[in-house]
């Protein structure tokens, strides 16, 4: 039994030993302010990755079109068994007669062409790909944007549940003080019981809601430090609650700054141009091509020239070629009607954005002024509910108000706290 005793032991040992660890782990917590956590995302965030790679391959996509101006160059070979070759002098299915052929052939050589116009599609070409690339930094500039939001939203979220958290410690001291003299009153015979049980259910209330607080900022925690590429178990601590200088503009000035920065205004800009260009490029395709061709190649054996020789001979030809695609006039037609289509819904499409921003501009404008007039009230409010907890606190001990009216007004005064803290951190979002 003793051996069997040690091994249990040793097992408990491993498993609290590595809840100690776990626990350590878990708690490392690490203070970042808001533009610390900016910082992270902006270096760490995989969705800003994705787009900074999107970036670099349109770089490659520049140099790519800029290459098509240098000469294509070929090298080719060839190697070949010859037949046979019987001749029917006198038909089909009459004897024929044997016509002796070198049975080996090959060849080798090169060729070049440069293109030396072909409609302008390459700058065409090469101008697409910059707009490409511009269109991609704007992309990765609306995504960066957006990560900060995301960033801000969570980070502000856990900076709300942790005020929220320090208010309800407070307020779980105060019930449990309160419920200690509410139990000596009753012993002193002068409440019931019943007002014990309805203090000790409301505690027991703020405690369970101290158990969802806690949920609250885990799950905060969790999606903040996986958005700026940390495990699971890095524990973010926000700044505490200092004071925010919130300044209103005016809304043009508002509506002004999200013209000018907007990054999916420039986006729709964008993507406009490339339509631009698409459809000059669908227009290029009725156009003649010119360029410089050369090529020069070693066979054996020379049958192409007569006399006829049974030796190896090189050839090389050089000049310049042109050609005109006559078949274009009819098959570019619906092409280049598609592209024009296509260029107006992209137009429209850019005065719907041009829409969309001066909306959102608008409805965050009036959202950030109701934050801040929430802000105001919830001040007012805190000073009323602490009057009015003051007064029923004098009264009930003094046996002139009901434990209800006191048990409400502590959830007003708490209540209005959390409307302070809440409308604060609203109006630091908006």
């Amino acid at each position: 039994m003793y051996p069997y005793k040690k091994q249990n032991a040793l097992i408990w040992l491993f498993i609290f030993a590595s809840n100690i660890a776990f626990a350590q782990q878990k708690t490392a917590a690490v203070h970042l302010s808001l533009s610390e956590v900016w910082s992270r995302a902006e270096i760490n965030n995989k969705t800003i990755k994705m787009q900074d790679l999107k970036v670099a391959g349109s770089e490659e996509a520049i140099k790519d079109a800029k290459a098509e101006r240098l000469p294509d160059i070929e090298a080719e070979g060839e190697y070949a068994r010859v037949s046979n070759m019987p001749v029917y002098d006198n038909g089909l299915f009459h004897a024929h007669s044997q016509f002796e052929v070198v049975h080996t052939s090959y060849s080798f050589g090169g060729n070049a062409y440069l293109n030396l116009y072909n409609g302008n599609k390459t700058n065409l070409k090469i101008a697409e790909e910059k707009e490409k690339k511009g269109l991609a930094i704007e992309q990765l500039n609306l995504t960066t944007s957006e990560v900060r939001l995301r960033t801000a939203a969570y980070y502000l979220d856990l900076q709300r549940s942790q005020i929220f958290k320090a208010l309800m410690l407070k307020d779980i001291s105060d019930q449990e003080k309160q419920l200690e003299e509410i139990r000596q009153l009753m012993k002193n015979g002068v409440v019931l019981k019943s007002d014990v049980l309805r203090a000790e259910l409301k505690l027991s209330r703020q405690k369970m809601s101290l158990i969802q607080i806690d949920n609250d900022i885990a799950i905060a925690n969790q999606k903040l430090a996986i958005l700026i590429g940390e495990t699971d178990n890095f524990t973010i601590v926000p700044d505490s609650t200092a004071t925010v200088d919130l300044k209103v503009k005016t809304y043009p000035e508002y509506l002004e700054d999200a013209i000018d920065h907007s990054y999916e205004f420039k986006i729709s800009e964008k993507e406009t141009e490339l339509s631009k260009l698409e459809l000059k490029s669908v227009k290029a395709n009725v156009s003649f091509k010119l360029g410089l061709f050369a090529n020069y190649a070693y066979s054996y054996p020379q049958i192409q020239f007569y006399p006829y020789s049974i030796a190896m001979y090189g050839l090389g030809l050089s000049g310049i070629k042109a050609s005109f695609p006559i078949s274009a006039f009819y098959h570019n037609k619906h092409k280049t009607k598609a592209a024009e289509i296509a260029l107006q819904r992209q137009e429209v499409e850019h005065e719907a954005t041009s829409d969309k921003v001066r909306q959102e501009v608008n409805e965050a404008y009036l959202r950030y002024k109701e934050a801040l007039t929430r802000i105001n009230v919830a001040k007012q409010n805190i000073k009323q509910a602490t009057e009015n907890l003051r007064i029923v606190n004098n009264t009930y001990f003094n046996q002139l108000s009901l434990l209800t009216d006191l048990l409400d007004a502590d959830t007003q005064l708490l209540q209005t706290r959390f409307d302070l803290a809440a409308a604060q951190i609203a109006a630091q979002l908006q």
